[in-house]
């Protein structure tokens, strides 16, 4: 297999005179013809610059992927397609709180038994499940769960099971050869790259599988802008270089709020001694730029957000420029003062000294 940054760009290709980066096809109509349906005919239903993208980021899941309007119309779309009344869906509490919310405020009202489960612990009984979510690394508590175990225990009660890798990204985490059925990612995040998009995808390691999921796109009209495919696509070419800068910024964050008495709760995969190491490294080929840590008060994180020159206050992940999310203000279940900071691309000593110095003007 090729490396990483290669897999990344793709192949040469194209015929003399065509452009080497063909831009979106914004048509939202195409010429049928004859009584034979083209591949492309309406714009809800395919589009080229689509095929292109799912193509490129269903090869680096190892799957066939299906793109989306964003990561919460994948994720919803996911559940709906396999809720039934009756069965119960299974996610984690301390996962994504959107997804709990279409789960308790859209299927329960349904039929639909919501389970919750810890993502560092146990599951709850399957029995009688069609779905088991999971979210590892966790967002934002960045906990890690076994993937193949997961799957081996759902898959025995019945159940299928949908993993959202936006966390991880497909470089470092690959859930479809794990036994996960789906594939979920926030595209807006790691894969775009540069915060200039809201995107989404799906990938099946079944081909059937996809074609529900694809067949759900059409009839639910959670379609993506190509505009938007085609920037996520330029983005993606540049996922394997971004992430090695993200992840040795994070690295060496990680190193230093560890010595410094502000900062409590570091968590990081990456790190040797972080909880969740054992298991991530198992099934994680690559680290990420995200981490977490805890300053004593909501006062604490606006004196340090006001005195970082590169920190920038915002609640997305994955991109180029280092951000810093208060997650309590959403409702996750953390202390006032946690941070969720994803590391950018900044140069690594510009940044530490910058989150050093900016630590040291809170006032405990």
């Amino acid at each position: 297999m090729a490396g990483d940054g290669t897999r990344c760009i793709g192949g040469a290709g194209g015929e003399p005179g065509e452009p080497v980066h063909p831009g979106p096809v914004l048509s939202s109509t195409f010429h049928l013809g004859t009584s034979t349906l083209p591949e492309y005919f309406y714009g809800r239903a395919g589009n080229p610059t689509w095929t292109a993208y799912e193509q490129a980021v269903g090869a680096l899941d190892g799957g066939e992927a299906v793109a989306f309007s964003s990561g919460m119309a994948a994720l919803s779309t996911v559940m709906r397609l396999c809720a039934r009344p009756g069965t119960a869906v299974v996610l984690p509490s301390d996962g994504y709180y959107i997804g709990r919310l279409v789960a308790s405020e859209e299927l329960a009202p349904m039929g639909v038994e919501v389970r919750e489960y810890a993502t560092a612990g146990s599951l709850p009984p399957l029995a009688g499940a069609t779905l088991v979510v999971v979210e590892t690394p966790s967002n934002p508590g960045l906990e890690v769960c076994d993937i193949r175990a997961i799957a081996e225990a759902a898959h025995a009660a019945g159940a299928r099971v949908a993993v959202d890798n936006t966390t991880a990204t497909p470089l470092g985490q690959r859930p479809l050869p794990l036994g996960a059925d789906f594939v979920i990612s926030s595209d807006t995040k790691a894969i775009s790259g540069h915060g200039d998009v809201v995107l989404g995808h799906v990938s099946c390691a079944d081909p059937t599988l996809a074609a529900q999921v694809r067949a759900a796109r059409t009839r639910g009209g959670a379609i993506p802008g190509p505009m938007e495919v085609w920037l996520a696509h330029r983005g993606l070419t540049t996922l394997d270089l971004r992430l090695e800068r993200q992840a040795r910024n994070a690295h060496a964050l990680v190193q230093a709020l560890l010595s410094h008495p502000t900062a409590s709760d570091v968590r990081w995969p990456g790190l040797s001694t972080d909880p969740s190491h054992a298991i991530a490294s198992k099934q994680m080929r690559r680290w990420n730029g995200v981490l977490r840590f805890t300053l004593p008060s909501i006062t604490a994180v606006d004196e340090f957000l006001a005195a970082s020159r590169l920190v920038v206050s915002s609640t997305s992940f994955g991109g180029v420029q280092t951000s810093a999310d208060r997650r309590a203000r959403w409702g996750d279940a953390v202390p006032e003062g946690t941070l969720r900071l994803s590391a950018g691309i900044e140069d690594t000593d510009d940044l530490v000294a910058d989150v050093l110095g900016a630590l040291d003007t809170v006032r405990t």
